[in-house]
């Protein structure tokens, strides 16, 4: 820059210097002239020039840029810092319920009654398990208008032990079961005190039986026996001895089952109802019943047949059946909408107990034998209307020969048989082909985990080959349910049942009719409205309340048996371990 200064006054001296030698050579007498100024000058701020303040540099020395090459210099610090471990945030749940192996419950109420219960179970080893059951229900009686003993008591107690492994579960139950009853149903009006007086009306039932079932992870999926004897005070008595083998497999992607029937029963009754003889039964009923599940996609089908041979060891034929043993499913929308379908029959096996647990006033002069199911068929809608609301609705149409009815036992003054159940006051079974058509429908819903609610109904029509009705089956029953979880120490609950009218009859022979004619009586339908609440005093004691046929209904389930009226009934139940 200092150069280019130095050039420019140069320049500047030697044009000024051509100017004077120039001027010299043409005029030297200039002469002389008038200068006027008009005006001094005045520079202006736009007259001078502003210096950039960054210049632009042309000169190579300036416009080279040299490389500079930067090293670090680092050496070893040393450092007590340690980074913490990551930990997961802390979520809040609800403490889990402990689960205790044992409990126990006692309540009691009015009528005398007596509700009582032990459940204990032990694991003797890794494998191996231990487990009883003790329970037991009582009244003493005191229906209203009442003139028999109407006082019940029911006390069972049931052992098992048993081994879970992999490959192998098995499992030997024995059992022993009493149950006291008395034939209280006296047809109002009938009998004089006198007569009253002179009945006893007390029966006892035996149940005693040993069982077992056996498992194999490969092709012996179930197979359960068990042998029973059942007996009552009047000299009747039963054995039966019931074994259902089960085998499962894969052929070719699709899975095989077979199952096994074999069902023994030989029984007695030292008398029929006119004591004029004795009466005995028995059947062997030997069942084979191949089947192959089909899955494609969203349809499964099961697709079976049974075989079935009755050999009749006294009273009977022997016959051999065969049953269509078929179902299936469609997943229309998921598991929103599910179609299933089925035709089924089978052959099934009445016996002296099995009438005795449905109705506990039979007389001990029944006849016994086989019911021919010839088919079941039916069709239904299942899904889940939400998530937590499922349903269920189906209908059917069921053929069976041979079906049991229970129907009211006739008064006959002239019978020699004077033992407690003789008085109109018991039941007996008829057997007759029986068509019934019926549809159901269910709906439950858990409308949160401290509400669940449930109803369902049947609507049945039945039609009948010899009898008048199909005696003491109901139209109609509906039942629904409803349980909430109050607070996490409170519970309540209430389930209401309704069961439509009911056909039997009423016969009594007399001196001037000794063959009476039926006399045909419906009995009122009814609804049994029950409910309980619960405190949950530790995570061990729980104390409760709870009452049954709370409106004080006094219907008759059973032809001149009328039932308990309002109950209530309070206790509690303790958990533990050993």
């Amino acid at each position: 820059m200092k150069k280019t200064f130095q050039y420019t006054i140069a320049a500047f001296l030697f044009l000024g210097s051509f100017h004077k030698t120039t001027a010299q050579k043409k005029d030297d007498n200039i002469g002389t002239e008038v200068v006027n100024v008009v005006k001094p000058y005045t520079p202006s701020i736009s007259d001078a020039f502003k210096v950039k303040e960054t210049p632009t540099l042309d000169d190579e020395e300036t416009s080279k840029k040299e490389n500079i090459q930067y090293n670090i210099f680092s050496f070893p610090v040393a450092s007590t810092f340690a980074p913490a471990k990551g930990k997961a945030a802390n979520v809040d749940k609800s403490a889990e319920e402990k689960i205790f192996s044992n409990y126990m419950t006692l309540a009691a109420g009015n009528y005398g009654a007596v509700n009582a219960e032990l459940f204990i179970t032990e694991n003797v080893s890794n494998t191996d398990y231990f487990g009883g059951m003790l329970r037991h229900s009582s009244a003493q009686g005191g229906i209203k208008e009442v003139t028999l003993d109407d006082k019940f008591m029911n006390t069972a107690l049931d052992l098992t032990y048993g081994s879970r492994t992999k490959a192998m579960s098995w499992n030997a139950d024995l059992g022993y079961k009493n149950q006291i009853y008395n034939w209280y149903g006296i047809y109002p009006g009938l009998l004089s005190d006198a007569t009253i007086e002179t009945i006893d009306e007390r029966q006892t039932y035996h149940t005693l039986y040993v069982g077992g079932r056996l498992g194999l992870s490969n092709v012996l999926k179930e197979s359960t026996l068990k042998f029973s004897r059942f007996w009552d005070a009047f000299g009747s008595a039963e054995n039966r001895f019931v074994a259902k083998p089960s085998l499962e497999f894969d052929i070719v992607e699709q899975k095989i089952k077979a199952d096994f029937v074999l069902d023994y029963i030989s029984g007695s009754f030292d008398q029929n109802f006119n004591k004029t003889a004795s009466i005995k039964y028995g059947f062997t009923n030997v069942g084979f019943q191949p089947s192959i599940k089909i899955r494609k996609d969203d349809l499964t089908i099961n697709a079976g047949v049974g075989f079935f041979y009755s050999a009749a060891q006294e009273a009977g034929e022997s016959k051999f059946f065969i049953y269509p043993q078929v179902t299936g499913s469609y997943k229309i929308v998921g598991d929103l909408m599910i179609f299933y379908a089925g035709l089924e029959g089978t052959l099934q096996q009445n016996s002296y107990h099995d009438f005795v647990q449905e109705n506990f006033f039979v007389s001990p002069t029944l006849g016994i034998a086989p019911t021919d199911q010839k088919f079941d068929i039916y069709a239904g809608l299942k899904g889940k209307l939400a998530s937590s609301i499922s349903y269920n609705i189906r209908g059917s149409y069921k053929n069976e020969d041979g079906k049991a009815l229970f129907k009211s036992n006739i008064y006959d003054h002239f019978n020699a048989n004077t033992d407690g159940y003789t008085f109109g006051n018991s039941f007996d079974v008829v057997y007759d082909k029986v068509k019934t058509v019926s549809f159901f429908g269910e709906l439950k819903a858990d409308f949160s985990k401290n509400v669940s609610f449930g109803i369902n109904g049947t609507f049945s029509s039945y039609s009948t080959d010899i009898e008048k009705e199909a005696w003491n089956l109901p139209a109609i029953k509906l039942a629904t349910t409803l349980d909430v979880n109050i607070t996490p120490k409170w519970y309540a609950g209430t389930s209401l049942f309704f069961v439509g009218e009911r056909k039997d009859i009423f016969r009594q022979a007399t001196v001037t009719l000794p063959f009476p004619p039926d006399e045909n009586i419906t009995l009122k339908s009814y609804f049994d409205l029950n409910a309980h609440v619960g405190y949950k005093y530790s995570e061990r004691m729980t104390f409760f309340l709870k009452g049954n046929n709370l409106a004080n209904q006094d219907y008759q389930r059973w032809l001149n048996y009328p039932v308990y009226g309002l109950q209530i009934m309070g206790g509690a139940s303790y958990k533990f371990d050993f």
